[in-house]
């Protein structure tokens, strides 16, 4: 997890380390809460193998050549940390795109010590999602996904992870709000917490009081590059989606609907006589996309998709992500001071590369 901004299931999994009923914050702390999560916390280290920047030309002059040769480093390995947590008793792991990107190997370290040689299953650059596994021979300690969408701003939350390396670090905390876009990507809608998360947290989970995982750590706002109380979690009800997706196949399927999109400026929803500014605003529309075939035009406003309405950019993004392939979907469009309804036949987004 790095600073200013950094990047820090299925139903089968709905079964967590032991039955965690309703457990209440008691006045001593979360330590009963903590016994029983934390052992499905864990450890990820990275290796990457870092390559020159860049060859030499093959016109270059011998003893050029051997002068900027002593100069470049070798291809050598550099190592990474992070943090993640099993979801299901075979081993499945979620963490963060970011941790593994790139990675040459992946070592998991449990709680109790065990290490074990990790496999990337899939990941998702789009949410920063990875899913990884590993294999053992008996059953491993799991927590579940709890729903996201019920945590408020003002519950009270706690982040177990590995900062700097130091495992099984437990922070608490609340939710300090909902729904932020911090610029991360094209499906931000963060949740904001002040529980201390720092480098090494990133793809550690973010507990309710349940024990339930509503949360992955995955960024934090730091001049200094330390916790100043301003972090931010991957909202469960996402994560859950994507994992599935990703234990599928290693890929994440999204809609895709073809144009380029802005936001409604304050001085056109003042012209077209509109309560504030709402909607997309369609710049361009691509050719022989779904868009298209619709009779989408550069100019519309995109008002509702599917029953959404649509207030701002990210809202039509994740509307269309959330759609399968071929499947049908209403569009309500402002065109020169008239509303219009189109049906489209939602297209297949090329997956965004690692």
């Amino acid at each position: 997890m790095t600073s200013l901004l950094s990047k820090s299931a299925p139903a089968a999994l709905a079964l967590a380390l032991s039955p965690v009923a309703a457990l209440a914050v008691p006045a001593g702390g979360y330590g009963d809460l903590v016994e029983q999560v934390a052992p499905a916390v864990v450890f990820i280290e990275v290796t990457n193998t870092v390559q020159p920047a860049r060859a030499l030309p093959d016109d270059m002059p011998e003893n050029l050549r051997k002068r900027f040769e002593q100069q470049m480093p070798d291809a050598r390995p550099q190592g990474g940390l992070g943090s993640g947590f099993l979801i299901s008793d075979e081993g499945q792991i979620v963490t963060n795109h970011h941790v593994v990107a790139g990675a040459s190997a992946v070592k998991v370290k449990l709680a109790d010590g065990r290490s074990f040689d990790a496999e990337v299953i899939g990941s998702d650059p789009a949410t920063d999602i990875a899913l990884l596994s590993i294999k053992s021979d008996v059953d491993l300690p799991f927590v579940s996904f709890g729903t996201s969408e019920e945590m408020r701003a003002g519950d009270e939350v706690v982040a177990v992870g590995n900062p700097f390396g130091l495992s099984s670090t437990v922070t608490s905390g609340i939710i300090s709000a909902k729904s932020r876009d911090i610029n991360a990507g094209p499906y931000d809608e963060f949740i904001q917490t002040d529980a201390a998360i720092n480098r090494g947290n990133s793809g550690g989970p973010l507990f309710n009081n349940e024990g339930e995982v509503i949360g992955v750590n995955t960024a934090i706002l730091s001049p200094g590059g330390g916790s100043v109380g301003i972090g931010f979690a991957i909202p469960s009800d996402v994560v859950r989606d994507v994992v599935a997706d990703l234990s599928d196949d290693g890929i994440v399927t999204r809609g895709w609907l073809g144009v380029s999109i802005r936001p409604m400026s304050d001085e056109v929803a003042n012209v077209l006589g509109l309560e504030g500014a709402k909607g997309a605003v369609v710049e361009a529309v691509s050719k022989d996309s779904p868009a298209a075939a619709a009779g989408l035009e550069r100019g519309d406003i995109i008002l509702n998709f599917d029953g959404n309405d649509i207030a701002a950019l990210g809202d039509l993004t994740r509307a269309v992500a959330a759609k399968d392939p071929d499947e049908k979907a209403s569009i309500t469009v402002l065109r020169r001071g008239k509303e219009l309804k189109l049906d489209v036949a939602i297209g297949t987004l090329a997956p965004q590369k690692a």
